[in-house]
């Protein structure tokens, strides 16, 4: 499909969308309920605003990043999947070797909904969490990049609707439906998971998260890239494209944020820069800690035979299979887990399909640590004497095995009267929050930006900080 044919689609793809009539029109009747969903739950106050935004046309370099000034309600949301790759085996699993499939086994139909289906729920999730953020935003430039975040994963709620429309029938429509009329911190119908019911109320929370919980986001859709259900295989890899500029913006949100309180502490000769309207070192570590830990419980229980079945049947494989792995079977191997037993900790052989969550939550700690890395960076070169740290993936956790105990971020077993008495200490509290709130001021002028983060480095697209990013 050539690039002029994708544009003049009413609703963009590459998947010929014209050529199944009764999807397209199934698509189209969707498509009018999803803009009444974003108008109502997307970025209030800001919907005739022109932003400055990247929007994908194509999955080839010409077309998967065009930049425009364009108002959020008419941008072109479509459907794309990574180009197909001829000949392509399932790599992992029971069904190793044999051809993927272009259809729904029917063995495994309800296993690959429940997979779609979570993994689609967390895209409107967090576009619900955001929602208000626009109006405190440090900057021009961040307030650009939230409605970039905020689009982009409206596509993906899109890509994940195309999969459910096209694949499963009825089921697949009403689960369709379902995605637009769930919402994030809803008493009565809130979203699948608990992270993504969580309140984002100000900007340190929102870089948080999307340098933690969308790099989850990162991890899971590279399992499902190895999937031997090829179109969601092939969904899965377009996505994480555009996922890397999600915690970008997490990772050097932070960094920003750590600046500026160096810059603080070395002005002022202080470690507290609350006098001053500064994030301290140490208010950030409590945010590290609570929006890493409610991420790690997005990976699911250490002990998954769901995760079991998923591998052996060829759906949700381990990232990077084909690339980082010889052995794809995994019948034979087991994984050496910390358990707790009569009160203490000790070590336990799970058979490896039973450990493919832990395997994936492995993947994701050593790759945050790369961004505490990054932030400590940060706080040498102002000359100081303080680290960052990733709590043990026992602290906090509120899923899997350690779900029912009680860490200290170290990972050592304590009783819950020791985890109340260091509670503050470790995590944030009211006060924390009500404080981060209170520097939450919106700044609009371009070329300007909030007292309690530095500008970033450079802008985007080669325009400079300064660029109208958002024309108000």
């Amino acid at each position: 499909m050539t690039l002029s044919a994708i544009n003049s689609e009413k609703i963009p793809n590459n998947v010929h969308l014209s050529d199944d009539k009764r999807l397209q029109r199934a698509l189209e009747r969707w498509q009018p309920k999803f803009i009444d969903w974003w108008k109502g739950m997307g970025p209030e106050g800001f919907q005739e605003k022109d932003v400055y935004l990247r929007t994908a046309v194509s999955v080839d370099r010409e077309g998967w990043a065009h930049f425009d000034h364009v108002r959020m309600p008419e941008y072109r949301w479509g459907i794309f999947l990574s180009e197909a790759e001829p000949g392509r085996k399932i790599g992992f699993g029971d069904n190793h070797e044999r051809d993927v499939w272009q259809e729904v086994p029917g063995e495994h139909r309800n296993a690959l909904r429940r997979l779609i289906v979570t993994q689609g729920d967390t895209e409107p999730a967090s576009v619900e969490q955001q929602r208000l953020l626009g109006q405190t935003c440090p900057s021009l430039y961040d307030l650009r990049n939230l409605f970039q975040v905020n689009v982009e994963e409206g596509r993906h709620l899109w890509a994940m609707v195309y999969l459910l429309q096209s694949y499963f029938g009825r089921d697949g429509r009403e689960e369709a439906e379902g995605l637009l009329e769930r919402r994030s911190g809803d008493v009565d119908k809130p979203r699948i998971l608990t992270t993504f019911n969580e309140p984002i109320a100000d900007w340190l929370s929102f870089f948080m998260f999307t340098n933690f919980t969308d790099k989850d986001g990162k991890y899971q859709l590279l399992s499902l890239a190895e999937s031997g259900f090829d179109p969601l295989a092939r969904t899965a890899r377009f996505m994480l494209t555009e996922e890397a500029h999600h915690m970008f913006v997490g990772v050097t949100g932070v960094e920003r944020v750590v600046r500026r309180a160096c810059e603080m502490m070395k002005e002022h000769d202080c470690d507290d820069v609350r006098p001053y309207g500064g994030v301290p070192l140490t208010l950030i570590q409590k945010y590290i800690n609570f929006w890493y830990t409610s991420s790690l419980d997005l990976f699911g229980s250490e002990k998954s035979s769901n995760a079991a079945n998923y591998f052996a049947a060829g759906l949700k494989g381990r990232a990077w299979e084909m690339k980082k792995h010889d052995e794809h079977l995994c019948l034979n191997d087991y994984y050496t887990m910390t358990c707790v037993e009569d009160g203490r900790l000790t070590q336990e052989d799970v058979p490896l399909r039973n450990a493919m969550n832990e395997l994936l939550r492995d993947n994701y700690i050593d790759d945050n640590e790369k961004s505490v890395q990054k932030w400590n960076r940060e706080v040498k070169k102002h000359g100081f004497d303080f680290e960052f740290t990733l709590p043990s993936k026992r602290f906090h956790r509120k899923v899997g095995i350690y779900s029912t105990h009680r860490f200290n971020p170290e990972g050592n077993l304590i009783d819950q009267e020791e985890f109340n008495a260091h509670h503050d200490e470790w995590l944030p509290n009211e006060d924390d929050r009500v404080y981060v709130r209170s520097l939450m001021k919106q700044v609009t002028q371009p070329g300007q930006c909030a007292n309690w983060i530095a500008p970033p480095n450079k802008g985007i697209n080669q325009n400079p900080f300064e660029y109208e990013y958002v024309k108000l």
